[in-house]
């Protein structure tokens, strides 16, 4: 006789319990994931096949085996092609942000620290991120010019103007330095940089100008000649001095993005490679132009001013320079093309870079006062003959300055320049020509570079005379004798 048993339901097994993933090698997500996580934190991985016997890669040496990510704008805020970006910057770079040769300055915005990941990613239209994009900049404006710089022997540090081998402090940057002021500027004497922002009239929104990376760089650019030139900054250079160092800014801002491949990825496209189609490039500072209720930027670099029409203004002095180099650069470029061998980007980034580099070697070799524009060509020239460029390279720079009256040419332009040329000034300043400063940026209006010092000197002087020359020539009683001596008095009468 066949006894049932009864089995409560709840103990009846209707489905086997699965075995942990890392007991069951299946070809799995699951189990493809547990691997993975297994390799990071409890063994080292195997070698992969064909690599055990190569050797370890070398380490990344300090200080870029570190490095941040930060978002930025690429492009001044109004050009839409561009737009916020993120960026990363090698080196270590601390909460601030700061690193060695760039700091954050005091008072101003509070320090913004780094995420989790050790990246400074925030929201854009807040202090915070133009704390981080403001230092983004500026750093990438230096490197720039160390690496156009560093030779065989590594990086080439280029100094403040105030640095030593006893003063190596670095440079402090105000993003909101100047409220309500249209301007921004670079001063030495206070070791920094220092952006305003306004509200544009019969506008409700403000303008901050240190979101403009074209304005950002461009005073970036005068710290950074500073530094090299020290002379230069001041006003009693002649015109043609002063110009080099307002179209170093401009420059600076277009180097700048091309040294930076999507930058000329969106220009090749938005031009179709002709540069001298419209581009935000050329166009310096859209955002800050537009709230001044002009048609573009607050400078063009794609211009056809000559020496003749700038008369002694340095912001449009500059302007001729800028707009040769500009010339020079577009020439190069097309000279250099071949699209069915290399993408035309890559050319752009590549001829941006050797300018560059020819323009700041240039500048280090013209005299250190009172520089002219001739003196800046004649050793681009020399250079590019060192360099052993094409003898293309020569004629553009020559045809390009002949072109803007800075040059005379005793041959043809259609004839090569040869490679020991030294070409004879065009239009020349007047004897004694002063600089006039009053359209330039912040920077070049600055009192520090007028020597007011020895004005307010003369000034003092005088007085002393003229109280020398009347009696006065002891110390003046205080009030304390004056009003002792009237009680005596009284007390005579």
């Amino acid at each position: 006789m066949n006894r049932r048993v009864s089995v409560p339901a709840g103990a009846l097994v209707t489905e086997r319990e699965q075995a942990p993933v890392s007991f069951v090698p299946t070809p799995s997500a699951p189990y493809r994931q547990h691997r993975k996580a297994a390799s990071l934190m409890l063994e080292p991985g195997k070698p992969r096949i064909g690599l055990a016997d190569q050797p370890p890669p070398e380490p990344v040496p300090l200080p870029y085996a570190f490095g941040a990510r930060v978002l930025m704008w690429k492009q001044d805020p109004s050009v839409s092609e561009i737009g916020t970006r993120k960026a990363f910057l090698p080196g270590i770079v601390l909460a601030g942000p700061r690193d060695a040769r760039i700091v954050y300055g005091e008072p101003g915005i509070a320090p913004v620290s780094p995420n989790a990941f050790g990246d400074f990613v925030t929201m854009p239209d807040t202090p915070q991120f133009d704390a981080v994009h403001t230092f983004a900049v500026v750093r990438q404006t230096l490197t720039m010019y160390q690496r156009a710089l560093a030779g065989g022997d590594g990086e080439t540090p280029l100094p403040w103007q105030w640095n030593s081998s006893i003063d190596t402090a670095p440079l402090e940057i105000f993003p909101h330095g100047l409220p309500n002021t249209m301007n921004a500027f670079y001063s030495r004497s206070q070791c920094c940089l220092k952006f305003g922002d306004f509200v544009p009239s019969g506008s409700a929104e403000r303008v901050y100008t240190c979101r403009s990376f074209d304005i950002v760089s461009h005073e970036a650019g005068h710290a950074v000649l500073d530094g090299l030139k020290p002379d230069w900054l001041l006003a009693d250079n002649p015109p043609q001095t002063g110009g080099l160092h307002e179209a170093f800014g401009d420059l600076t801002a277009i180097f700048l993005a091309l040294s930076q491949l999507d930058q000329c990825e969106a220009i090749v496209a938005q031009t179709k490679a002709r540069l001298h189609d419209k581009t935000f490039l050329a166009d310096i500072a859209e955002q800050f132009g537009l709230a001044l209720g002009r048609s573009n930027g607050l400078r063009n670099a794609d211009n056809d001013i000559t020496l003749s029409e700038a008369g002694t203004e340095v912001h449009a002095i500059s302007q001729v320079f800028t707009g040769a180099i500009y010339d020079i650069l577009a020439d190069i470029f097309t000279h250099e093309r071949d699209p069915a061998l290399r993408d035309d980007a890559a050319v752009l980034h590549e001829v941006a870079g050797y300018l560059r580099g020819v323009l700041l070697r240039a500048l280090i070799a013209a005299p250190d006062f009172g520089a002219t524009y001739p003196d800046v060509v004649n050793e681009m020239l020399r250079i590019v003959g060192e360099d052993k460029r094409p003898a293309a390279y020569r004629n553009f720079i020559r045809n390009r300055f002949v072109a803007r009256e800075v040059v005379a040419s005793p041959l043809a332009l259609t004839e090569d320049v040869p490679a020991d040329a030294r070409l004879a000034p065009g239009v020349r300043d007047a004897p004694g020509a002063v600089q006039d400063r009053r359209a330039c940026c912040g920077t070049m209006n600055l009192a520090e570079y007028y020597g007011i010092d020895h004005v307010f000197d003369a000034e003092v002087q005088a007085l002393a005379q003229w109280c020398a020359e009347h009696g006065r020539t002891g110390p003046a009683p205080s009030r304390d004798d004056e009003a002792a001596g009237g009680d005596r008095s009284a007390e005579d009468a």
